[in-house]
């Protein structure tokens, strides 16, 4: 499995020129019909070669069958297929499901991993949970209360658990693994709460701790040593981990690790994020505050860091940089440029080259005031000084607010149209800093938040964009954030969510919705497409509203109060009346 899935990222040296600038065509074998990972592949892309749903036949797809997966919470996970199983992992309490597709979703087995109830009360934004993982006969994922569990695929039986992190700290765990060589690569959660960020590697047989990577810290705890060669300036240094932070502060930074991993295998190199510096206040931390704010290049056998940058020096409003790195090959002037595509949440598109960390390109997708651009010769973002937060002071249409341009929501990119599939939300903040005291496990922010739509608009959006062009190709506006994953198939359609429960197909080229549906409750999940036993095209997605956008649901918040959900419930307090609380699966077909 491994091997063809490691098929994704060979590169033919035929490419198609568009505006001098040519995209070097993925050699692609034909898609297996699985989906085992969330991402579909290593190089996140998450796109399917299948095309038996197409543009001219999508208006005709009908529920094939549902499942309920008894949780009423935020369901964020990618359904994930091998041979004839589906497997599905719930929000808390985390209960892993294998259903017989040859049975319309009856359950094969469950694995119940029991997590910590406590783990409920130290997770900032909901109980979510990102989803599993395949690899060799095992299933892989994380619970809410740090522990990494290994399951055999057939049985469902415990093979290992793992414990790697402490929720009496504010750790939890909310992102799906990635396994490389034998690696199960795991972050923690919890920079709302001072935690210290990390990546770990756990054994994939033993369930042994590998390796460890601080995000914070001196260069021998954060795995930087001879072989860390960042691209610029501001990155070279020794013990930046400390030196870019008050004294000791670096031990209660954050710069989590709760987004998504992406692997190269030609330079055997995972790309990752890392997320905001604690606390949210930027006057209680002057410098840069590394490691936070960016993405680290790593040696997933070692764990040795390879280069790093950094999306927000001293980050300003919560703008993390945990999002996915796209792998993809262009060619750019005549010659191939390795890069990583990212819609991060500072509201840029940005195209770095991926053996260098250099920026290539950083466009904004969405109106933004917070900063004026990104300086290519240094790559250093410019803020905006109009809008710098001070202690005591309201400073207000601070664009994007504090969820980003884009949250942990990911994009899809298509070989064949050549454009990246962006789901996003479009707020807008008031933002206030206020004095923090750091108390262990307890939340540690130091800001007033207020969000709303970004300027009068509406607050969301689902975009396809060129990204050698700089532009958006077409976008469809939405009266909530886009809170869902997307997937682009070879058919020219894409699927996402909304979230007040309706599921699209839409048509990848044009924008054109071909087809939509009604779900039981607001969709946040990542939809994922796969070749039934009976050899039809099969699309899926959990439906159950919840999140960071929709905690003022899943959580029963008070939509009176605006400073709820770290001052999401402002934006989302109409909410309520369009959806209600969920956690079904919906599985879609053509007749």
């Amino acid at each position: 499995m491994l091997n063809l899935l490691l098929g994704f990222a060979s590169i033919a040296c035929a490419a198609v020129m568009l505006a001098g600038v040519a995209f070097a065509q993925p050699s692609t074998p034909a898609d297996d019909g699985q989906w085992t990972m969330p991402a579909k592949n290593f190089e996140n892309t998450r796109y399917s070669g299948l095309d038996q749903i197409k543009i001219n036949n999508a208006r005709d797809l009908r529920v094939a069958w549902t499942f309920s997966t008894g949780v009423n919470k935020g369901q964020e996970a990618a359904p994930l297929v091998v041979g004839d199983s589906m497997y599905v992992v719930t929000p808390y309490p985390n209960i892993l499901y294998a259903l017989d597709l040859k049975q319309n979703g009856a359950v094969k087995w469950k694995f119940e991993p029991e997590p910590a109830a406590a783990a409920q009360g130290v997770a900032c934004c909901d109980v979510v949970n990102r989803g599993c993982f395949f690899d060799k006969g095992k299933i892989f994922f994380n619970t809410l209360d740090d522990n990494v569990c290994a399951v055999d695929a057939n049985s469902g039986k415990l093979l290992w658990k793992t414990k790697v992190g402490e929720i009496n700290k504010g750790e939890t765990m909310t992102m799906a693994p990635l396994v490389v060589h034998d690696k199960v690569l795991v972050g923690n959660s919890g920079g709302e709460f001072g935690v210290r960020g990390w990546l770990t590697a756990v054994d994939a047989n033993s369930g042994k701790i590998a390796w460890r990577g601080y995000s914070t810290g001196p260069d021998a705890d954060c795995l930087i040593g001879s072989e860390f060669k960042p691209f610029y300036e501001s990155d070279r240094g020794k013990d930046l981990g400390v030196k870019s932070w008050p004294p000791d502060h670096w031990q209660i930074g954050g710069a989590t690790v709760w987004g998504w991993i992406s692997y190269d295998a030609a330079q055997n190199l995972i790309f990752y994020g890392t997320a905001n510096p604690g606390t949210w206040n930027p006057e209680l931390r002057p410098g840069d505050n590394k490691w936070a704010c960016g993405v680290f290049a790593r040696n997933p056998d070692t764990g040795q860091a390879r280069w790093f940058y950094q999306w927000n020096p001293h980050d300003e409003f919560d703008h993390d940089g945990v999002n996915e790195n796209i792998v993809v090959d262009l060619q750019v002037d005549g010659r191939t440029r390795k890069t990583l595509l990212a819609a991060q949440r500072n509201g840029y598109v940005y195209v770095l080259d991926r053996t260098t960390g250099e920026v290539l390109s950083a466009t904004p997708f969405i109106r933004i005031t917070a900063s004026k651009g990104v300086d290519l010769k240094t790559g250093r973002i410019i803020p905006n000084e109009e809008k710098k937060p001070q202690i005591g002071k309201v400073i207000r249409d601070v664009a994007p607010a504090s969820p980003g341009a884009k949250d942990w929501q990911p994009c899809a990119w298509s070989p064949r149209t050549h454009l990246l599939y962006i789901p996003h939300q479009n707020l807008a903040m008031d933002y206030e800093g206020v004095e923090a005291s750091y108390i262990e496990g307890t939340p540690y922010l130091g800001v007033n938040v207020k969000m709303y739509g970004n300027g009068g608009g509406k607050r969301g959006e689902y975009c396809a964009w060129d990204p050698v062009q700089k532009k958006k190709v077409w976008a469809i506006e939405e009266d909530f954030p886009v809170w869902s994953g997307t997937l682009a198939t070879a058919g020219d359609v894409t699927f996402y969510g909304t979230m007040d429960g309706w599921f699209k197909a839409v048509n990848a080229k044009t924008g054109e919705v071909l087809w939509q549906f009604k779900t039981g409750s607001g969709i946040i999940g990542q939809p994922t497409t796969f070749l039934g036993p009976d050899g039809k095209q099969y699309v899926a997605v959990l439906s159950g509203v919840g999140g960071w956008a929709g905690a003022v649901v899943s959580g029963d918040l008070d939509a009176r109060d605006p400073t709820a959900a770290l001052g999401f419930a402002n934006a989302m307090k109409d909410l309520p009346q369009h959806t209600a609380k969920g956690g079904t699966l919906y599985v879609f077909a053509l007749p």
